[in-house]
């Protein structure tokens, strides 16, 4: 009995010492944030009677169903709300330009989520309100950042003009509604020239700006939204804080509405930085 004892206790001890040298990892208490060197941005404007829509489309609407304390003692408020596919911060689906296309429902994930770049034009859109971002502005930041834009990168471009929202005349060059409002409005885009660009030599998987169209506010033809969704790479408009991103080294995950056969919906996006 006393060598099964001995025996028992030797096991023990090496079984302790082992446990000792292993160490279980430590688990997060609840109230411990997993990542705490992750810095949020919002990218998004709020939707209200403010939110800025194009000029055709129709605005937000908010109607209230019931708000305040009901006859059983508890508070209580639901809404009801009407908006267009397009307007406030909201993602341009492929099939918005481009026959066939994705959809906003169809569009892979994996789109929407990941690295991220900025391009901030602001400087010389102050001066020129029609300015039209160029291939020679992708190639300045390559050259800045010594390399190219990175394979799947989400591409956002500064303009600066999120500053001005939600002031329809200084945002978009006019607070008239309707078709005839359409020539009147003015405010920076992406060069088709440069979607081309970016199309034939970059492999992006979306792009945004801080203005209502990745096309110029004159534009016509919105040739850059039919050679970028045409080749299933969806755009954001409307964004906000953009200055607080910086020019690399950064996530990005835009998370529309999923609309069955949407070409359009509300975005919610984010910027995730490493502090």
């Amino acid at each position: 009995m006393k060598r099964l004892n001995s025996n028992i206790l030797f096991a023990l001890a090496v079984f302790t010492l082992l446990l000792g040298c292993n160490p279980q990892p430590k688990t997060p208490e609840p109230s411990e944030p997993i990542n705490k060197t992750q810095k949020i941005v919002d990218l998004s404007h709020d939707y209200s009677k403010e939110t800025i829509y194009w000029v055709t489309a129709k605005e937000f609407e908010l109607d209230t169903v019931f708000e305040g304390q009901t006859d059983k003692g508890y508070y209580y408020s639901a809404y009801n709300i009407a908006t267009a596919e397009h307007g406030g911060t909201h993602i341009d689906a492929p099939i918005h330009f481009s026959a066939g296309k994705q959809t906003v429902d169809e569009i892979p994930l994996e789109r929407l989520v990941g690295p991220a770049i900025k391009i901030d034009v602001s400087a010389k859109v102050m001066a020129n309100p029609d300015y039209l971002v160029s291939v020679q502005d992708f190639l300045d930041w390559e050259a800045e950042q010594k390399q190219e834009i990175p394979d799947g990168s989400i591409v956002l471009l500064q303009t600066g003009y999120s500053q001005f929202y939600p002031d329809k005349m200084k945002y978009m060059g006019t607070d008239q509604r309707g078709d005839e409002a359409i020539k009147l409005m003015h405010f920076p885009g992406l060069a088709p020239e440069a979607a081309e660009w970016l199309v034939n030599n970059r492999n992006i998987n979306a792009i945004g700006l801080d203005t209502p169209s990745i096309d110029y506010g004159q534009s016509q033809y919105f040739e850059s939204h039919v050679v970028l969704l045409s080749h299933n790479i969806p755009a954001f408009e409307n964004l906000t804080n953009l200055d607080q991103l910086p020019k690399t080294g950064f996530e990005i995950v835009a998370l529309p509405m999923k609309i069955k056969g949407g070409s359009g919906a509300p975005l919610r996006i984010i910027a995730l930085l490493q502090e």
